[in-house]
């Protein structure tokens, strides 16, 4: 019987633990649900002045501001290289010599075919010499010829002499007249033949010209004074000369003192950037170093309009870029400036900038991600196309939605022209709740801290 009792004494204490457990479920259930009527679970932030600089990000590398590509005019084997990679050289330096042989050759046949053209121009002018002289002959024997024929016309009328000598000497006199112009045309053939033979002189003398200019150009000096900053041949090779082609590149002098960095931008943000903005630049080359610069050329094309207006230019699928250059001024790396390192930088070397394009000190702004839009109503209450700018501030335990003016912003905060006042609490978070979920009369409530951040505080 005691055992009995026992056993009814434990279904008894098992049946009240199942009902308490059940209990303290629907309580912790019926807690959670009310908990979830509570509202959307919100941070908030306070309206503050600050000092907004508007910043416009971008990477690229450097170059020298000055840089010379040097390419041969003449093709054929470098026999002789006199500078190396890093090398100083100044302008007019002889960098390197084309073998020549071929060009002197050349050279030499140029000379004689001006030697023969002037030749040439010699044998017309005596054959005009002799023209003029076989004129003069002739028109003295014309003279005698005419007084012969004057004699016997008269000498004819009188009988004294026969028809057949009359006509003799008449004949000679109009022979002689025919030898005349004759004599006259060889005379302007041979002028001819002299103006011709001058012209080739002047030809050859040309050509020559250009084979002797052609032999100079076997050696190359320097165009303007730097370093070799690139040397891409080895002396024995054989190079293409750009009157051919586009040539070979033979190496690359740039001036190493005034560097620049050349970046894209995107066309969302290049209508920010002016000429002259100061730019704050990190090289991955020296890491927690910050460089100042400033823009000295904005592109007025996009780096990837290639072939102008064809159906490729006008596709909109690719980023657009435009390509900006930034002077690195010199006096933000006076002190990386050695003997043994004169110059910190090289060409090729990574760099992102930030670009300072506007800033408007202490204003009045918020955290950008406490901004957001929503849809107009129109009359009738329905929403539109149309959307305004809103922050939310609580109001008791509701969210009300407040139309603003945005300006500038940057990495953290957005300016806020009008709608706002210092001090006012707004809702800055979390974005999915402020670009998403809330509306004005939203039931909200204030999230709590845990530990960690307390801590942190």
């Amino acid at each position: 019987m005691t055992t009995r009792k026992k056993n009814k004494k434990k279904r008894r204490w098992w049946l009240w633990l199942l009902i308490g457990v059940i209990l303290i479920g629907g309580a912790f259930s019926m807690y959670k649900s009310n908990s979830q009527d509570e509202g959307i679970e919100i941070t908030i932030d306070k309206v503050k002045r600050k000092n907004i600089l508007e910043t416009v990000s971008a990477s690229g590398r450097i170059f020298p501001e000055k840089e010379v590509k040097i390419s041969s005019d003449v093709s054929g084997e470098i026999v002789e290289l006199y500078v190396a990679e890093g090398d100083s050289i100044t302008k007019g330096q002889l960098l390197a010599k084309i073998d020549p042989d071929a060009y002197v050759s050349a050279v030499e046949r140029g000379k004689a075919s001006v030697n023969s053209a002037k030749a040439q121009i010699s044998i017309s002018r005596s054959q005009e010499e002799s023209s003029k002289a076989q004129k003069e002959q002739l028109i003295a024997q014309l003279s005698n010829a005419k007084n012969i024929y004057e004699r016997n016309k008269n000498l004819h009328k009188d009988g004294v002499i026969s028809d057949v000598e009359f006509e003799q000497s008449k004949s000679n006199l109009e022979s002689l007249e025919a030898n005349i112009r004759a004599a006259e045309a060889s005379i302007r053939s041979a002028q001819q033949s002299t103006e011709g033979a001058q012209f080739n002189a002047q030809s050859a003398e040309a050509s020559l010209s250009e084979l002797r200019t052609n032999l100079s150009r076997t050696t190359i000096k320097a165009p303007a004074s730097g370093i070799i900053s690139s040397l891409s041949v080895e002396q024995g090779e054989r190079v293409v000369g750009t009157m051919q082609m586009t040539g070979t590149e033979l190496m690359r002098i740039s001036n190493l003192n005034s560097m620049e960095v050349q970046v894209d931008v995107s066309e969302n943000d290049i209508v920010k950037v002016e000429l002259g903005d100061s730019v704050s630049i990190n090289v991955d080359a020296y890491i927690d170093r910050d460089f100042k610069g400033t823009i000295t050329e904005i592109a007025n094309s996009a780096s990837n309009l290639i072939g102008g207006l064809g159906a490729g230019s006008l596709s909109t699928d690719q980023v657009t870029n435009f390509p900006v250059k930034i002077r690195i001024l010199s006096e933000s790396y006076q002190n990386l400036i050695t003997p043994t390192k004169p110059y910190p930088f090289r060409p090729g070397m990574s760099a992102s900038v930030d670009i300072y394009t506007e800033n408007s000190p202490n204003t009045i702004c918020v955290p950008i991600q406490s901004v957001t839009t929503r849809a107009k109503e129109d009359e009738e209450g329905e929403r539109s196309n149309e959307y305004d700018e809103v922050v939310f501030v609580m109001e008791g335990d509701t969210a009300r939605a407040i139309i603003v003016e945005s300006g500038i912003q940057d990495d953290e905060y957005i300016q806020i022209s009008s709608g706002l006042e210092e001090g006012v609490e707004i809702i800055s978070g979390p974005y999915n709740a402020v670009s998403k979920e809330l509306e004005t009369g939203e039931n909200v409530r204030i999230k709590e801290e845990d530990d960690n951040n307390k801590k942190k505080k």
